[in-house]
């Protein structure tokens, strides 16, 4: 029911198409003029394809931009297009927003983020990180329409579209996305690759000359081919009408456009990213009979058609909203249950599934911990999605409960499951869950061992900034992996992630921490999370909790009148404790700090961080990892300052002095310095300069 209306099944010209063609390449020419710089060049080439897109297939309500069954677009090559063409449907994006292109505190920075600019899906601009978005779009669909479509009640029917261009499709992320949709057969994905022959450094010949469109066959696409997209608007009308009958095929239409058509740099590598000449910028407008003393001046004959167009899909709207009011009266369970994932709120109670442990309990790794949650709260939360990146049995996050994803065609499982096998392509995996969560309704989670999470470092950034809701299970999370070796085995992978803004990063040290973890990482809505977990057992901590672990920090070992306080994290936290022990013994009073999140802990009231860390013996920080950080909440670290080794567990921490006895030793040197230095010791918290907490926007 939200097909094109009728008068478009087939091709028909409207008077104002070329008119509003040239509006598009003249406001991107006055849009990056304004602002002195920016990219107008593939802007230029394809404000044609963009025209037809928008004008006949897109299905969208500017009105209410977040109306769910909408299509999505995301212009991985991201530019000042974007912006144009949601100024021209009427989203809240003003001329005055355009002249503000790359302005501080504007709406319209120089590549669109989704926290920002109403109809901008996901954060784009790293080159490949848009398609691999897309194809986690077009997975979030294609679950949600088996989960909750019935006979006469086609609720959930969008296609996801992307623009991309030949630096993406350079980018390796992007052919581990595409291989992947291939494989899942996501026949309502559309992408159109803009081949215009042009990077930074000039013609894409001297570096990027396989033949695309071949590659994308390989990978299981549908491949189909414009030769004049400056221009030719029924054949680029006739390969999106073609993509959308294709249902068991995700499209690549290849586009041969002109970079910066229209103006005289046209064609170079000049024009890919800087603005035009003010004399070039008439002449642009002369050429196409628009007004040369005018700027940010569309006609009302474009303005018309798009207004058009968003008069459609309200309409569309209305109507979508009258078969869920029907569908509510049919099927009430599942409207009940789809409303409420729409809206982001969890099942009420659902935490009571929670597992809570004692110092009793037998000890387990800290990825058991969490493949026993990961069983209860997909049970609970049918919002969950996600799978690992060829670590199924290594990561453990595949439940008894759960069935793949696929095609079901290929009798592996299908649309309706919620494990995603992604294969060994952890970056893609990363920035597909990004696409995941953005297309609302789900929380995805992706799972890999922790160093290798810095594969897909650049998703993890953009989950970050964007604020996706991802959850990252990564395991084997230190030295302690054992046999695997130094490749294996991160060392400064932590201090990477918790340096990134709006990122918590968990270490658990027992069972409570870990359901903690996961608490936090279900209800931190605008927050990705990276759990880092352990390979080997683990003791349940005496005096742990939920509750103590969710302020990120806490006292495990409580004692009056201290000469020293260790603060750890994950499996070093138990070695602390022994190692507490033993000073004792010796006459060394001895505190001991779980840290499991550095972050969390951060958002902490002062009184409660000084009650942790305070002032009136040294603190020194275990962690088997780089001590890179750990000043703020430390005055002296122990940790990791080279590669790691290949052995069994035990005789590599031994090796590197992460036993109770070694740590004891260090402890007592510390105790001695600061003796013998004298003076009071202050928190490490206690700083003249204050950290300030400003979230991003």
């Amino acid at each position: 029911m939200f097909s094109p209306p009728a008068d478009m099944t087939t091709f028909t010209a409207h008077a104002s198409d070329g008119l509003s063609v040239a509006t598009i390449r003249a406001l991107v020419a006055d849009v990056v003029g304004h602002a002195g710089c920016g990219h107008p060049g593939s802007a230029m080439g394809m404000a044609p394809v963009a025209h037809i897109l928008f004008t006949r297939f897109f299905n969208a309500n500017p009105k209410n931009p977040k109306w769910f069954n909408r299509d999505r677009f995301i212009l991985s090559n991201g530019c000042a297009l974007q912006y144009i063409v949601l100024h021209l449907l009427g989203y809240k994006v003003s001329v005055d927003d355009l002249k503000q292109f790359r302005e501080l505190d504007s709406i319209t920075p120089g590549h669109p983020e989704a926290v920002l600019t109403d109809g901008v899906e996901v954060t784009t601009g790293p080159l490949g990180q848009g398609i691999a978005n897309g194809v986690g779009l077009a997975i979030a669909q294609a679950h949600l329409a088996a989960t909750y479509n019935k006979d006469r009640f086609n609720l959930i029917s969008n296609y996801t579209y992307v623009f991309t261009g030949d630096g993406c499709l350079m980018e390796g992320i992007s052919a581990e996305a595409a291989s992947l949709a291939g494989h899942l057969q996501l026949g309502n994905l559309i992408v159109v690759y803009d081949d215009n022959h042009i990077t930074i450094d000039g013609d894409t010949a001297v570096a990027f000359t396989e033949d695309v469109e071949k590659r994308y066959q390989a990978y299981g696409w549908q491949t189909l081919r414009v030769d004049d997209g400056n221009s030719d608007l029924e054949g680029i009308y006739n390969a999106f009408a073609e993509a959308r009958e294709e249902k068991r095929r995700p499209a690549l239409i290849h586009l041969r456009t002109t970079i910066g058509f229209g103006s005289k740099l046209q064609g170079t590598s000049t024009i890919h990213g800087a603005p035009l000449e003010a004399d070039d910028i008439r002449a642009l407008k002369a050429k196409f009979g628009l007004p040369v003393d005018q700027t940010f001046r569309p006609p009302l004959e474009t303005y018309d058609i798009y207004a058009r167009v968003a008069a459609r899909g309200a309409r569309l709207e209305n109507a979508w909203n009258d078969l869920l009011a029907s569908y509510s009266k049919v099927y009430p369970k599942e409207h009940a249950e789809l409303t409420r994932r729409i809206s982001g709120n969890l099942p009420i109670g659902w935490e009571k599934a929670l597992p809570i442990y004692k110092s009793i309990d037998p000890p387990q790794t800290t990825r058991n911990f969490s493949e026993t949650l990961l069983g209860v709260l997909v049970q609970k939360l049918p919002e969950l999605m996600g799978g690992s990146a060829d670590l199924t049995e290594a990561n453990l996050t595949r439940t008894e409960t759960m069935v793949d994803f696929q095609a079901a065609c290929t009798g592996l499982g299908s649309y309706k499951g919620t494990y995603i096998r992604f294969g060994v392509r952890e970056h893609a995996m990363g920035a597909i869950a990004n696409g995941l969560n953005a297309y609302g309704g789900i929380i995805p989670f992706v799972g890999t061992l922790l160093n290798f999470v810095g594969y897909a470092a650049g998703a993890v950034r953009l989950s970050a900034l964007s604020r996706h809701q991802v959850i990252w299970i990564a395991t084997h999370d230190s030295i302690s992996l054992g046999e695997d070796g130094p490749t294996h085995q991160p060392i400064e992978t932590a201090a990477h992630f918790r340096a990134m803004p709006n990122l918590d990063f968990w270490r658990p040290a027992d069972g409570n921490e870990t359901s903690a973890a996961y608490y936090s990482a279900l209800t931190r809505r605008q927050t990705p999370s990276i759990l880092a977990l352990s390979r080997q057992d683990l003791p349940n901590l005496e005096g742990s909790s939920i509750e103590r672990a969710l302020r990120g920090g806490y006292v495990v070992r409580e004692v009056e009148g201290e000469d020293l306080t260790i603060v750890s994290t994950g499996s070093e936290v138990s070695v602390a404790l022994e190692a507490a022990n033993q000073l004792g013994g010796e006459g060394i009073k001895t505190r001991v700090v779980s840290l499991p999140c550095w972050s969390i802990f951060d958002l902490q009231p002062a009184t409660y961080k000084l009650s942790v860390l305070r002032s009136g013996a040294p603190i020194l920080a275990l962690e088997a990892l780089s001590t890179l950080g750990w000043q703020k909440y430390s005055h002296e670290a122990f940790g990791m300052t080279t590669f790691g080794v290949c052995g069994p567990w035990p005789k590599v921490y031994a090796k590197f002095g992460f036993t109770a006895l070694d740590v004891a030793r260090v402890g007592k040197d510390v105790v001695d310095f600061y003796n013998a230095r004298g003076g009071r010791v202050i928190s490490p918290l206690i700083k003249a300069v204050k950290p300030v907490a400003r979230a991003h926007l």
